[in-house]
């Protein structure tokens, strides 16, 4: 999406290492997200925002989120499209997995001013490196 950075390159590498890739579908309004497995060449549809998605597979609880952002500030609050899902899913998952937020170094801010609902990210990943 619009000042997100672009993850496909990655996710191919992990798939090719033979790592599970999933990605977060928005299956109801004001829902958590739910993430079905991604491979290369995979069937895909047009999801919420007309976003490509796995077409199929079982969902999956994830082990880490790699969660793009178009702000993350310096305690890790991750400011993204305005949705509220990645923390109404982290919030609601089962085990709390490891959350990576990836943006680009100037989408660094003082503060995204966060609400009781925001959740950190663990990390802030850049092309300048590792926030911890």
């Amino acid at each position: 999406m619009r000042g997100e950075p672009d993850l496909r390159p990655l996710m191919a590498e992990l798939c090719q290492r033979g790592k599970t890739v999933l990605l977060p579908i928005v299956a109801a309004r004001e829902a958590p997200l739910i993430f079905r497995p991604w491979y290369p060449g995979c069937d895909m549809v047009r999801g919420l925002w007309n976003i490509p998605v796995p077409a199929s597979g079982e969902p999956q609880a994830p082990d880490i989120v790699l969660a793009p952002v178009v702000g993350i500030d310096r305690d890790l609050y991750r400011l993204g499209n305005g949705g509220g899902y990645y923390d109404r899913t982290l919030a609601g998952l089962p085990a709390r997995p490891f959350v990576i937020g990836a943006g680009f170094s100037f989408s660094r801010i003082p503060t995204i001013f966060p609400m009781g609902w925001d959740v950190p990210m663990d990390v802030g990943v850049s092309e300048k490196g590792v926030t911890p």
